[in-house]
C-alpha cells in the first residue's frame, strides 16, 4: 500500500489537474493562467466558447487584438482570484473559460448596452417547443450577473459551478471596461486599428480616376498600362482599364482584361469574384482559360451544387487540354461527379478507363482511379440486378 500511495502521489503531481487547474487551498501564479484553458468535457468547451463569440467579437473588432487578449486574461485571473476567496481553503480544482468570458460580457454589457441579443426560450408544456426574443444587453446581462450571485450564495460550490468565478470576472469585465475607455486606450487602439487597415491609392489611380470622370478614357488608358506594366498584379488598375475598354466598346481588350482578372482572383483564392470574371470572359467571347486556373473554376459550381455546370466544365477543361495533369484531374473529377453525384456509372467507368490509359504520369492517381473502377463496376452490377428482378417480378 505504500508503494501504491508513493505512485499515485507521483502521478497526481504530474497529472494536468494538479499542474495547471487552480487549487484554492494551494494557489499557483501559473494556474491563474492555465485554468482558463482547461476544460472538463465537449460541452463545457463548447458553451463556453459560444459565449466567448457572442460577447467578444465585437470588443475585438473595437479594441484590437493585443488589447482584447490582455483585458481577455485579466478577467480570467480577476475571477479566479474572487473564487478563491470565497473558497480559500478547498483543495477541488477549478478550471474553464467561464470567468474569463464573463469578463467580456461585463465589458460588452459597458459598451453596448442597447445592443440585442437573440434568445431562444425553450419550453415543454406537453409540447416541446421554442419561442425566440431580443433583449437589449442591460436587461439581460445584469439579470444573468443577479442569478450568479444568487446562486453563489445558494448553492456554495456545491453544484460543481464557480459561480464567484462568474461574478468576479463579470465585475472586472464592467469596471475594466469603463478605465479602459476613459483612460484612452480604446482611441488609441481605434486608432492603431485605423492605421493598419487604411488603403491608400498610388498617385497614377487618382489621375486615371479623374480622367474618366472627364471622359478621357485614352489617356486614363495610357496612364493604367503604364501603371500596370510596374504593378501587374493591382487588381483596382486593372478592374478600371476594364471597365475603359468596355466604355469604348473595344470587346477584345475587355475579354482579355476580364481573363487576366479571373487569373489574379483565382490565385489570391477569391474563388467568387474570380467566378464572376470568368463568365463575363466566356460572354465576351472567350474560349479558355490556362488549365491551373481552370481546375480551380471549376470547383466553384460543384460548391454551389450546380452539378451540371461543373461536369460541363471539368469536361471542356479534359477536352481542352488532355495531355496535361491538370487536364487528367479534370477527367477524374467529371467521373467523380457522374459516379457518386449523378447517378450515371455507366459514364463514370468510361472516363475512369481512359484516365488508366492516359499518357500523363498519373502513379500517384492510381490507387483513386482504381477504386472509381471498381466502384462503377459494382454500381453497374446491382443496376442490372435491380433490373432483372423487376423484370421477374412484373
Amino acid at each position: 500500500m505504500d508503494a501504491f500511495a508513493t505512485e499515485y502521489s507521483k502521478l497526481k503531481a504530474a497529472s494536468i489537474t494538479e499542474r495547471y487547474a487552480f487549487i484554492s487551498a494551494r494557489p499557483k501564479l501559473v494556474a491563474y493562467f492555465s485554468a482558463p484553458f482547461l476544460h472538463e468535457g465537449w460541452l463545457h468547451l463548447i458553451g463556453n466558447m459560444w459565449f466567448l463569440w457572442l460577447a467578444g467579437f465585437v470588443l475585438e473588432d473595437v479594441w484590437g487584438r493585443p488589447l482584447y487578449l490582455a483585458f481577455y486574461l485579466l478577467a480570467g485571473f480577476a475571477g479566479t482570484q474572487l473564487y478563491a476567496w470565497s473558497d480559500p481553503g478547498s483543495l477541488g480544482a477549478s478550471f474553464g473559460a467561464s470567468g474569463a468570458v464573463a469578463g467580456l460580457m461585463g465589458a460588452f454589457l459597458v459598451r453596448f448596452p442597447k445592443l440585442k441579443i437573440r434568445l431562444v426560450w425553450l419550453f415543454d408544456f406537453g409540447l416541446f417547443g421554442f419561442w425566440p426574443l431580443w433583449v437589449r444587453a442591460y436587461w439581460l446581462l445584469p439579470l444573468w450577473a443577479g442569478m450568479e450571485i444568487y446562486y453563489g450564495g445558494a448553492a456554495g460550490q456545491g453544484d460543481g459551478v464557480a459561480h464567484w468565478a462568474h461574478v468576479g470576472g463579470f465585475m472586472f469585465g464592467a469596471l475594466g471596461a469603463l478605465g479602459v475607455r476613459r483612460s484612452g486606450l480604446e482611441r488609441k487602439a481605434n486608432k492603431a486599428i485605423e492605421d493598419k487597415i487604411s488603403w491608400t491609392t498610388d498617385p497614377e489611380i487618382h489621375q486615371a480616376s479623374d480622367l474618366v470622370e472627364n471622359n478621357k478614357l485614352e489617356d486614363a488608358a495610357v496612364i493604367l498600362n503604364k501603371y500596370l506594366a510596374e504593378k501587374p498584379d493591382a487588381l483596382g488598375a486593372w478592374n478600371m482599364l476594364r471597365a475603359i475598354h468596355w466604355r469604348r466598346n473595344e470587346i477584345p481588350a475587355c475579354r482579355d482584361v476580364a481573363g487576366k482578372l479571373c487569373v489574379l482572383n483565382t490565385e489570391a483564392r477569391m474563388y467568387e469574384a474570380a467566378w464572376l470574371d470568368y463568365e463575363e470572359f466566356l460572354n465576351l467571347g472567350g474560349d479558355k482559360m490556362p488549365p491551373d486556373i481552370w481546375l480551380e473554376l471549376c470547383r466553384v459550381p460543384e460548391e454551389r451544387r450546380d452539378l451540371k455546370r461543373a461536369l460541363s466544365e471539368y469536361q471542356q477543361l479534359s477536352t481542352a487540354y488532355p495531355a496535361t495533369r491538370q487536364g487528367l484531374l479534370a477527367q477524374i473529377g467529371a467521373a467523380r461527379l457522374l459516379l457518386t453525384r449523378l447517378d450515371r456509372p455507366d459514364e463514370a467507368l468510361l472516363l475512369y478507363e481512359a484516365a488508366s490509359g492516359s499518357a500523363v504520369p498519373h502513379l500517384d492517381l492510381e490507387r483513386e482511379i482504381e477504386s472509381g473502377i471498381d466502384e462503377a463496376e459494382a454500381a453497374i452490377c446491382l443496376a442490372k440486378r435491380l433490373k432483372n428482378l423487376l423484370e421477374v417480378i412484373s
